[in-house]
């Protein structure tokens, strides 16, 4: 075959191509840029501070986003079942990439996580890039063994298996955050795929089971549940954060102080270019505006829901489901631990908090999800 037939099978010279969904691109960088203006604003005085320049986060993020929308471009272009054939190897990188953060050398600590490596002074976190990779992994193996997935030896069996090596590396950084965020994406796509429900059933009590006796083990973690359930329990400690995230939420309110006048964001409020950002905007921009924000977020998982419905096969409709259950979830989890409805899990917003390998992984799954849209059943 020569080299020109072979970019034109894996690029989109196919018959049964059309337009891309642009509601869903719209959605998505009309996200974007809103998380650009947003972060100028929430990292202004902290990155003054330590950096002496205003713009330092926001600079970086450019460079992120950069890479992420290139990312997106490509990703868009190339066939989405061409993935299917490197399952296998995928799930092979995510094991390596979460092990890459106990190599020293190169593993970098931040608080009490070491979640992220050094590359050439870039700081990375593997476990970002395992929210995708471990997704197309799911979605060709569910694919592949869904008139199986009834049996134990062929179905939860190695279900089970293959999401607990993921989870216990996750636990060892230990990054929960993330970890839930992949266990419910995991979960959600087992049931699309055919998964049955007294299998989830099962897989969820024993989350729970778990959970509480991390809890029991963990101090800080029985310390977030206690900040969850009385934010006063200690306002100046470990529910410090919590405490301060609801003081900026509350202080916004229908209409915001307006851009720039955030009070919080003056070393009051940890963490305000990253998890914590969206108490920042709730502050300068008001209810209404994130209400608004609640709703690109579920037309984003709308919109994806629908192209699931249409897509042409099993592995198109299972992956554009986790890419959108994996966005809208990691959203509500982030937006939750904020507005204290469930423990903050220090997991950032999708599309805006600042960090280039988030958005670099979200753009690339984005990228994924358009070019199911262009191949999506006319009806």
């Amino acid at each position: 075959m020569s080299f020109k037939k072979q970019l034109a099978k894996i690029f989109e010279h196919k018959i049964g191509y059309h337009e891309p969904d642009r509601i869903l691109i719209f959605i998505i960088f009309s996200i974007v840029v809103f998380g650009l203006i947003s972060l100028s604003s929430a990292s202004s005085v902290v990155a003054y501070d330590k950096f002496g320049d205003a713009y330092y986060y926001f600079k970086h993020q450019l460079f992120g986003l950069a890479l992420g929308t290139a990312a997106f471009a490509a990703f868009s272009r190339i066939d989405y079942r061409l993935w299917r054939k490197f399952a296998f190897w995928f799930l092979i990188a995510s094991v390596a990439l979460l092990l890459l953060v106990f190599i020293p050398g190169l593993s970098a600590h931040y608080g009490k996580a070491r979640s992220w490596i050094n590359v050439f002074g870039f700081s990375l976190q593997p476990s970002e890039f395992v929210k995708l990779s471990f997704l197309l992994y799911l979605a060709a193996w569910l694919e592949a063994r869904k008139k199986s997935l009834g049996e134990v030896s062929r179905g939860i069996g190695p279900f089970v298996a293959v999401l607990g090596l993921i989870a216990f590396l996750m636990i060892l950084q230990p990054d929960i955050g993330t970890l839930s965020i992949v266990a419910l994406t995991s979960l959600i796509v087992y049931f699309v795929g055919g998964g049955k429900i007294r299998h989830l059933l099962v897989i969820g009590l024993l989350g729970i089971l778990a959970m509480v006796a991390m809890v029991q083990v963990k101090e800080y973690q029985r310390n977030r549940f206690k900040c969850l359930l009385d934010p006063g329990y200690d306002s100046r400690g470990v529910c410090y954060q919590v405490n301060q995230s609801l003081i900026a939420v509350g202080t916004g309110g229908i209409f915001g102080r307006g851009l720039g006048a955030s009070r919080q964001k003056y070393m009051y409020l940890p963490e305000v270019s990253g998890d914590s950002i969206f108490a920042i905007i709730a502050e300068e921009f008001g209810f209404l505006i994130c209400i608004g924000l609640l709703f690109a977020f579920l037309v984003f998982f709308y919109r994806g829901y629908i192209l699931a419905k249409k897509a042409p096969d099993d592995f198109g409709r299972i992956l554009a489901i986790g890419i959108v259950s994996w966005i809208a979830i990691q959203a509500l989890v982030n937006i939750g631990g904020i507005i204290n409805l469930i423990p903050m899990t220090g997991v950032p917003l999708p599309f805006i908090s600042y960090g280039g390998s988030a958005i670099m992984s979200a753009l690339a799954a984005c990228g994924i999800l358009v070019n199911i849209s262009r191949q999506t059943r006319r009806t």
